[in-house]
């Protein structure tokens, strides 16, 4: 993912996420540490459309699902679990011996996704994703040395 995919990237967060949307500004400030701590990339489509976006932290040997995103009329399709591969590699590469993260409560469709990857619920932050107030399942899996 670079800056001149933001447009496309900020339209499909707010749609898929209207509640807690990140901001460009956020956006624009994780990419600002790739490659250093950061990894984001977009999936698009033959005619070069964009169907998704991933973004990973990696620090210290742990590393963080960032965001997964996927347009709606596309899932089921494989590109969330494309992405969450492309991921956990690059967890590798960068050395991670653990990967996190957080998931809506309400999200089952995603929960069933990282279970799949092996991920396994190690806690919950009660009203994590605001305004919304919906909780966060916390998940965590290793890295394998081949992701």
């Amino acid at each position: 993912m670079t800056e001149a995919d933001l447009p496309e990237v900020m339209d499909l967060e707010n749609v898929l996420f209207p509640d807690d949307a990140w901001t460009e500004g956020m956006l624009r400030g994780e990419l600002a540490e790739q490659p250093r701590t950061r990894h984001y990339l977009v999936a698009t489509d033959p005619s070069g459309a964009l169907v998704g976006y991933a973004g990973l932290c990696a620090v210290a040997g742990d590393g963080d699902v960032q965001t997964i995103g996927v347009r709606q009329e596309r899932e089921g399709e494989g590109i969330g679990s494309a992405l969450l591969t492309a991921l956990l590699r690059e967890a590798a590469r960068r050395g991670c011996t653990g990967l996190y993260l957080e998931v809506r409560a309400d999200n089952e469709r995603a929960q069933k996704l990282y279970e799949r990857f092996g991920f396994e619920r190690i806690g919950l932050r009660r009203n994590y994703y605001q305004p919304s107030g919906v909780d966060a399942i916390v998940m965590r899996r290793e890295v394998a040395a081949d992701g």
